[in-house]
């Protein structure tokens, strides 16, 4: 187990007026937020230090403090385990005094850290992790979902692809519950806009051939190829259809949970014409692109949607702390439940009563190696996808929280 700590940034003063007040209702006379995610895995390059680089920038751009107290960040790897995760977590909030923690990539850890953090009576907010139950049965009156979730995803590449043209589809599915999840929920919206499924096949979990899959695929004759899987399996499938030519003999390839990270990694070569939904794209404004380049002179790398929702949530949970004028978990939830969300990864953002951060997502499509200015300009924006469509209605998610 890695753990990094970074002691308390630079002051800003607040005002002397409230100064008094402040300091008496904020706990251990310093504001501590844990970042916990993969830092050495899988998902290293999807969220990992990245994130913890983005929250600092979040701290720093905040000022440093917080009701005149220090913010303090700790960050540690928990190995894609939600044993390593709980123990984790219990060593910051009973040791470490840890007041939130975030970023949470991969669902089972982001499910246990969420149920331990509610037993208590701690903020999380999960900005790395898919799964909609963290907004729906396991929903707590502490637990937020910042980024994206399995029905974004699905509304976003199944849904809107078919607005697209792409009504046939045959699935490349992982054979597992987060597979099973992804091309069930992508299959509903594809039929839902008129679109017809044609046949799937399951894969094995980290399999190296996907040969005989992607000829069942090719042989389908659909328009679009949807990857149910993720991380090295979503990649390497990706690189051997390239090899077969898929994309260049006229069908899609949809990536069912990929990020720019994960483009880079494989090249515009073998990942052109894919299409994908992300929440954030650096490229798409002059704010993003100025929040961008700063990100990048501090990592080497543009963010993806994990990185910046890292950003708004640590911003989002310290302009909470200072508009209850204490960092007290109750009151700062409520805060973070009632507050807007405006910053440079949503616009217009709305937290729901089952804590689900609701804002806009993106299609996209990867561009042709001739089609691209540089380094980093891999994305075409094809729809954007509102809020209240990719995510699910409080109401109708199954978080016992709602009324």
């Amino acid at each position: 187990m890695t753990i990094r700590r970074v002691g308390a940034y630079a002051v800003l003063a607040v005002s002397t007026a409230l100064a008094g007040a402040a300091q008496a209702q904020v706990s251990d006379d310093v504001v501590k937020i844990g970042i916990l995610n993969d830092q050495s895995g899988v998902y290293a390059d999807f969220g990992g230090l990245s994130s913890y680089e983005a929250a600092k920038m979040a701290v720093e751009d905040f000022g440093g403090m917080v009701l005149d107290k220090p913010v303090e960040l700790v960050t540690a790897d928990h190995q894609n385990k939600a044993d390593v995760a709980s123990n984790i977590a219990r060593q910051w909030y009973d040791v470490d005094q840890v007041d939130a923690i975030m970023e949470l990539t991969t669902s089972s850890v982001a499910l246990a850290v969420q149920g331990l953090s509610a037993e208590k009576n701690k903020i999380t907010i999960t900005t790395g992790a898919a799964t909609t139950t963290l907004t729906g049965e396991q929903c707590t009156p502490l637990g937020f979902h910042w980024v994206y979730d399995t029905h974004a995803l699905a509304v976003g590449t199944g849904g809107a692809l078919v607005e697209q043209g792409g009504d046939t589809w045959f699935f490349l599915t992982a054979d597992y519950a987060f597979g099973y999840s992804l091309e069930d929920q992508t299959s509903t919206f594809v039929k839902e806009k008129g679109g017809q499924i044609l046949g799937s096949v399951r894969h094995p979990l980290a399999t190296n051939d996907y040969s005989s899959f992607l000829l069942q695929a090719q042989a389908s004759g659909a328009k679009v190829i949807g990857l149910a899987n993720a991380g090295l399996d979503t990649a390497n499938a990706i690189k051997q259809a390239s090899e077969f030519g898929i994309v260049q003999g006229g069908q899609r390839l949809a990536a069912l949970l990929f990020t720019l990270a994960e483009v880079h990694g494989l090249g515009l070569e073998a990942a052109q014409g894919l299409t994908l939904t992300e929440g954030f794209y650096w490229d798409r404004t002059d704010e993003s692109r100025e929040w961008s380049k700063r990100f990048y002179d501090r990592t080497g790398k543009m963010p993806n949607m994990i990185h910046a929702g890292t950003y708004s949530a640590v911003m989002q949970y310290l302009k909470a702390v200072k508009e209850a004028g204490t960092d007290e978990t109750d009151a700062v939830a409520a805060k973070l439940h009632e507050m807007p969300v405006n910053d440079i990864f949503a616009k217009n953002g709305k937290v729901g009563a089952n804590g689900r951060m609701i804002y806009d997502m993106y299609l996209m499509e990867v561009k042709k190696p001739t089609d691209s200015q540089g380094p980093w300009d891999y994305y075409n924006v094809l729809a954007t996808i509102p809020g209240d469509e990719a995510f699910i209605a409080p109401a109708d998610s199954g978080c016992p929280l709602v009324q």
